[in-house]
């Protein structure tokens, strides 16, 4: 049985590449940010059965010992632990570099040490900033539009030179916008449902022309996994993207139709990004996931909506939520 390690084991992601892991037979390892009340974050929502199965290590991703520990005997590292949201980094950036560069840096540097068999580092779609050709490939410069997005261009070329350098056998996982149950509050989609679940005729947001690339979670982690088994994965960069586009005002009305009809869209000025860190469009070439692995979509964009909305629906799950934030 493979011994794995997932860091960000606890987040929106992490806790749905756990669940996918344990069923298809790994002996799984949750790296967890370490907190006072013991606290797994989504993890906590799965069952006894499933938490039973994992191995819990808490610990912080920005020290490099409880990194090293954590990985001692693992054969494979899935690294999704960072700091993610963009306004976030706009006011507090050295939190970013910290968590996201300098983590990524341990685990390298674990695994160098360690002599890991496989590591997989997670990346972003917001590393290429707006489209300057679609579909975007891998080809594509990078663009810092974001503290965020910068730090996640650093974290990306560190692991490329230690790929270059050290023959580590890497592969730069680079998923679009993943949405799903247990996402985080911050993302368009659990916006625009909560608003409207909560009972709101006016749905507030940010800009509506940018078009983003959606991906439901069950489909991101899929690529994860069938990354993993392909050696022909190691030293690249690879998206992955559904290769179609959307834009808010379109997605907002597709749900707005769906679940309140009679609500209407207010655009407010603080939601809405610098006018030069905005992404403008976003849509990923899938090619190369598809020649390299066996990798394909298993749940439609439609799919993945209505099993959102029905996770959102639950009112225990609802009440996670700060829906008046």
């Amino acid at each position: 049985m493979k011994k794995v390690l997932v860091t960000g084991a606890a987040g929106f992601i992490g806790s749905h590449l756990i669940e996918k892991l344990l069923n298809i037979g790994c002996n799984v390892k949750a790296f967890i940010h370490y907190n006072s009340i013991n606290s797994w974050g989504w993890l906590d929502s799965l069952s006894k059965d499933k938490l039973k199965e994992i191995e819990i290590f808490t610990g912080d991703i920005r020290d490099p010992n409880g990194v090293r520990e954590a990985m001692k005997n693992i054969e494979e590292v899935y690294h999704l632990a960072a700091l993610i949201a963009i306004p976030f980094s706009y006011h507090s950036p050295d939190s970013y570099v910290d968590t996201n560069i300098k983590g990524t840096l341990n685990v390298l540097q674990a695994a160098r040490e360690l002599d890991t068999k496989r590591i997989l580092i997670t990346s972003t779609s917001e590393v290429y900033g707006s489209a300057k050709f679609v579909p975007i490939t891998e080809e594509h410069p990078y663009q810092g539009q974001s503290p965020y997005s910068a730090t996640k261009i650093g974290a990306d070329r560190l692991a490329e030179s230690f790929y270059r350098s050290f023959s580590l056998p890497i592969t730069i996982v680079r998923p679009f916008n993943t949405y799903g149950p247990r996402q985080s509050a911050r993302a368009i989609i659990p916006t625009i449902i909560m608003q409207l679940l909560s009972g709101k005729n006016e749905i507030k947001l940010g800009s509506l022309t940018p078009t983003r690339d959606f991906n439901y979670v069950k489909n991101t982690v899929n690529g994860f996994v069938e990354i993993a088994k392909s050696q022909n994965t190691i030293g690249e960069e690879i998206n992955i993207a559904s290769q179609r586009e959307i834009s808010i005002k379109n997605l907002a009305e597709e749900l707005i139709k769906q679940l309140n009809p009679k609500a209407k869209i207010i655009c407010e000025e603080e939601r809405i990004r610098p006018k030069n860190s905005e992404v403008n469009r976003l849509l990923g070439s899938n090619e190369k996931l598809k020649k390299l692995t066996q990798w394909s979509e298993e749940y439609t964009f439609e799919e993945g909506i209505k099993e959102t909305i029905e996770w959102f629906k639950i009112r225990k799950n609802l009440n996670k939520y700060k829906t008046d934030i």
